[in-house]
């Protein structure tokens, strides 16, 4: 894979990014990171990813270089005793997920620490100062090119001093769809952070009349879905599954919050499925980072058939302009539309004997 463009960028300042233990965050795959190692030489690095998919790149590929670690989980990053001079982040699609990022490193840092972002300009990266007002001190642009921005600054002593306390950042909010009463925690950069979002609302009072046994919430999110599901049914097992670690870590804080048991884990695609369902829901992800992919949901609806028991049955709801039906009809089996409504479809797939 070559070099992003905002690996680029960072690599033109590479007397800026000099560490003796840095902690790279969301930076991807793409030969940044034995570039970076070539040119500035650290004792240790520590890497941190939200997104499974680039965590699990990392992983495979550095594995067993001793002089990297590598982490997804939010646990063992702010457990972390390591005081890391030079701290870089990629500017986040939310910008409320950027303070949440400061905020769990502060345990990690000291006011000689570096903090340097990296980011397109169409993402909003030239926001920054504005964003960590009274976070960071002395937060300036250092450098632009090829559409990106680098920006560098220190924490604020008295912001050193503060405790990280996940619990905090959870957003809690109220959903009741068809008298069943759910409360949500969900983290910031999680979709639908704020409140429950048309699409779901709408596949959730669609769903099948019965469901029981396995069933599978592909894309979690805040775990609204399998909520719902596992109040409405009691004869179920939920197992659900995301991309996202702010997604695990707020869909298992929802499970707790309604008194309910499921297990969630991080997946690219169904990359870590194991299991058969009687029954598979979903409104699947159609976004990653600033631009717009269909392959993943796609991949997910041509496979999933794979994963599926007997008589099993898979329904989605979609924007209305998104062709999933014929994808389902050819790979899953006989696909109903239930219904269109605001923008909205919600299909209802069963696996066919001749799939």
């Amino acid at each position: 894979m070559s070099l992003t463009n905002p690996s680029q960028v960072l690599l033109r300042n590479t007397e800026l990014l000099s560490a003796r233990q840095p902690l790279l965050i969301n930076l991807p795959e793409d030969g940044f990171l034995e570039n970076y190692i070539d040119a500035c030489q650290p004792i240790s690095i520590s890497c941190f990813n939200t997104n499974f998919i680039e965590y699990q790149a990392i992983m495979n590929k550095y594995h067993n270089n001793q002089r990297i670690s590598l982490s997804n989980e939010f646990s063992s990053v702010y457990n972390v005793k390591i005081c890391h001079d030079l701290v870089i982040i990629k500017f986040p699609k939310s910008k409320a997920e950027l303070n949440f990022t400061l905020a769990m490193i502060t345990h990690c840092v000291d006011k000689t620490s570096k903090i340097v972002f990296v980011g397109e300009k169409k993402g909003g990266i030239q926001s920054v100062p504005k964003i960590t007002q009274g976070i960071l001190d002395r937060c300036q642009k250092v450098d632009s090119a090829r559409h990106c921005m680098v920006f560098v600054g220190e924490f604020s002593p008295h912001k050193l001093k503060e405790i990280f306390d996940i619990k905090k950042w959870f957003k809690i909010y109220e959903v009741n769809i068809a008298g069943i009463v759910l409360k949500i925690a969900s983290l910031p950069g999680v979709f639908s952070q704020q409140k429950i979002d048309v699409g779901t609302q709408l596949l959730l009072t669609n769903l099948p009349k019965l469901m029981n046994g396995n069933v599978l919430d592909f894309g979690c999110g805040a775990g609204v879905i399998s909520c719902f599901i596992g109040k409405k049914f009691k004869l179920i097992q939920l197992d659900l599954l995301d991309v996202s670690a702010l997604a695990i870590t707020s869909a298992k804080e929802s499970l707790a919050l309604n008194q309910l048991k499921g297990q969630v884990f991080p997946s690219n695609g169904l990359s870590n499925v194991e299991k058969s369902y009687n029954h598979v829901v979903s409104n699947p992800p159609f976004h990653q980072g600033l631009k717009t992919h269909y392959h993943a949901s796609e991949n997910f609806l041509s496979d999933i058939g794979k994963y599926l028991n007997k008589s099993g049955c898979v329904s989605v709801v979609a924007n209305s302009f998104l062709r999933y039906q014929p994808i389902m009809q050819a790979n899953i089996g006989e696909t109903m539309v239930i219904t269109k409504n605001k923008g909205f479809t919600i299909y209802h797939a069963k696996l066919s004997s001749k799939i």
